[in-house]
């Protein structure tokens, strides 16, 4: 079993940046690592996902703002996070699996809170 653990949440005003990171216990049977947010209220969405082959999706609301990227000899997955709207203010979970559309493992979340 794989275990995630993220880190780089905190509280930035509007327009900052942040810069979360997930490192994973095994990359064994890992083919994609990404992120997704839940908002109080609302249903978790995808943030961000990347394949082992460098595939990465990215949901419309982060494109152009939010970069992810992995370091597979430290079993990481990063998601660099700017010009951060009011809107970014979630919970941000780290996850990976066999596929993008197909996470089997889970982190505990971070919370990133975006004050106007």
């Amino acid at each position: 079993q794989t275990q995630l653990a993220e880190s780089g949440g905190g509280l930035v005003q509007a327009g900052g940046s942040l810069r979360l990171s997930c490192v994973g216990s095994t990359i064994l049977g890992t083919v994609a690592m990404g992120w997704y947010r839940q908002a109080p209220g609302k249903q978790r969405e995808l943030v961000a996902t990347m394949t082992s082959d460098g595939a990465t999706n990215l949901g419309d609301s982060v494109k152009g703002r939010f970069t992810i990227s992995r370091d597979y000899a430290k079993r990481a997955v990063y998601l660099q996070m700017n010009d951060l709207k009011v809107e970014d203010t979630a919970v941000y979970y780290c996850a990976s699996g066999r596929s993008a559309g197909n996470m089997q493992y889970w982190g505990q979340g971070t919370q990133v809170t975006v004050s106007s």
